[in-house]
């Protein structure tokens, strides 16, 4: 184990003084990271950066998603009926504001991290580090909703046989904060031009692959499948031989799962969580991801029927050849 490695995985063992256990396992997987991403702009290394972006003068206003929820409570036909009139626009000026706020927050974790060098940090450079990690997320948080409304309306304008409305608006809303954490605002664009593309090309992608599995899977998924207990499955994961093998799969994606998907087993059964802490309720995973408690349940087990059939058939002609296209 390297000495980085060493220190970050230390943490735990002997926690920094006034922090929670959960502020240190969130600090560990910080300083574990490859690299903390961020879009940068040369505003953020100019004298009083700070000062200048968080105090412009353009305000902006307050954020309201609540008409996007009643929605994703019953996700039938009439969810593609026109529901996004009450949604917020902002003005090119308030999105270049809020943009600037969300990467410098980001640029500020990235630098407090590049200083540590792989030593243990001190508690004010610890709570630093999540105090700019909070702030960033919180920015994240708002983009996506005050953007919501675009899911929506891609939504409603893609035919795709293989998928279900519900899948889609799942796959769309992991799509714009992929596409939240991409986004350049210094290059011009409007952030709706770009999340649209972005959200449409999920939408293909996982169309596609969806098709694909079908072929490989006929068996028709039960969302009435008996339920799952995560602590169960994640123990016997733990405990077995196989646990390297599942998280082989997970990460090089060789069940072909969703986005989607691998976002809630990994959240769900907490594969990249520290060893003893609890996995993710189906209410705290959907709250991340924009669905409904019960439609994480479903595609909860729609993933573990998958990676379930890969295990038992994972010597296949053609299912692990073609693995590394999905």
């Amino acid at each position: 184990m390297n000495d980085s490695i060493a220190a970050h995985t230390d943490l735990l063992k002997r926690p920094l003084t006034g922090f929670s256990l959960p502020e240190m396992r969130l600090l560990q997987q910080l300083l574990e990271l490859e690299k903390y991403d961020y879009t940068p702009d040369e505003s953020f290394v100019l004298p009083k950066a700070e000062k200048t972006i968080f105090n412009a003068s353009e305000d902006l206003p307050e954020i309201d998603a609540s008409w996007y929820r009643p929605l994703l409570d019953s996700l039938t036909t009439h969810a593609r009926e026109d529901h996004t009139g009450k949604h917020l626009v902002l003005t090119a000026a308030q999105e270049r504001v809020i943009f600037l706020r969300f990467n410098y927050c980001r640029f500020r974790v990235a630098e407090l991290l590049g200083t540590l060098n792989g030593r243990r940090p001190t508690p004010a450079k610890a709570r630093k580090i999540l105090d700019w990690h909070a702030r960033a997320m919180q920015l994240r948080h708002e983009i996506a909703e005050v953007n919501v409304a675009l899911v929506m309306a891609m939504a409603k304008r893609t035919r795709a046989e293989d998928m279900e409305f519900a899948d889609m608006l799942g796959e769309g809303n992991m799509a714009l904060l992929r596409a939240v954490d991409k986004f350049d605002v210094s290059r011009g664009f409007k952030f709706s031009t770009y999340a649209c593309r972005a959200i449409l090309k999920a939408f293909g992608r996982q169309g596609m692959k969806q098709t694909k599995y079908r072929q490989h899977n006929p068996v028709h998924f039960d969302p009435e499948m008996e339920r799952v207990n995560p602590n169960d499955l994640r123990d016997q994961t733990e405990r077995s031989d196989g646990s390297a093998e599942v998280r082989t799969i997970m990460v090089q994606n060789l069940a072909r799962l969703s986005p989607l998907e691998r976002e809630v087993i990994h959240h769900r059964f907490g594969l990249d969580a520290p060893r003893g802490s609890r996995p993710l309720t189906l209410e705290q995973v959907g709250s991340r991801i924009g669905v409904t408690k019960e439609r994480v349940r479903q595609v909860q087990k729609a993933a573990i029927a998958k990676l379930k059939w890969y295990i038992e058939n994972d010597n296949v002609d053609g299912y692990t050849e073609n693995a590394s296209i999905a």
